[in-house]
């Protein structure tokens, strides 16, 4: 039987768009999904779990990763490293599976070069004012935190005009909505439904 490559499917927002939230409802919805945890030499925090949140390395491993090429994409920030494992990936997409990533518009651009077929997904918040209300509802940045957190999102929306898709966080359900039927629109490609038309067409796969 023909073996169908997977569709990598990059996934970015600014703070506060409520990605995370959308993540974990699209991995819920969509079977036989898989999500890369990325890798970082920083320590966990207070109720982070390793392989759930974050791969938890040492600085060793992770420069011994960088030399044998095993990031897709790394960045060094705040004193530490943090990468998305290249090996994991192609692993999933050679078995067929299709790879979801939640990753910045700097390590996406580094991913679509590696990756050219890969599909880009930018969350936007509905407007700047529900952007800043969501920031101060979580309660965990001081003020100038989020002052930061703002003069990032700019910067990132910014990028935005460059991804395939462009999704508005109004409303968690109709957003998740919209992102499950993007996924499963490349599962009905043509080229991603050989195994069911190749037998139909040409009986000798089948010994006939």
């Amino acid at each position: 039987m023909i073996r169908n490559l997977g569709t990598l499917f990059i996934i970015s927002a600014p703070s506060g768009t409520g990605k995370t939230t959308l993540l974990r409802e699209i991995r819920l919805k969509v079977p036989k999904i898989r999500f890369s945890v990325s890798f970082t030499t920083r320590k966990p925090r207070e109720g982070e779990e390793d392989g759930r949140d974050y791969f938890f390395i040492s600085r060793e491993e992770f420069l011994k990763g960088i030399r044998e090429d095993r990031f897709a994409e790394w960045a060094y920030v705040h004193d530490n490293y943090y990468g998305t494992d290249g090996y994991m990936i192609d692993n999933w997409l050679s078995e067929g599976f299709d790879v979801l990533l939640d990753i910045d518009v700097q390590g996406a651009r580094t991913i679509k070069c590696r990756y050219p077929f890969a599909v880009t997904i930018f969350i936007l918040p509905p407007s700047w004012e529900e952007l800043e209300r969501r920031l101060r509802l979580r309660g965990t940045d001081p003020e100038d935190g989020i002052k930061k957190r703002l003069i990032n999102a700019k910067r990132e929306i910014a990028e935005a005009l460059w991804y395939d898709y462009l999704i508005v966080n109004e409303e968690i359900s109709q957003a998740v909505s919209e992102i499950t039927t993007i996924i499963m629109s490349f599962r009905y490609r043509t080229k991603n439904r050989l195994n069911f038309i190749r037998p139909l067409i040409e009986p000798e796969i089948l010994g006939a």
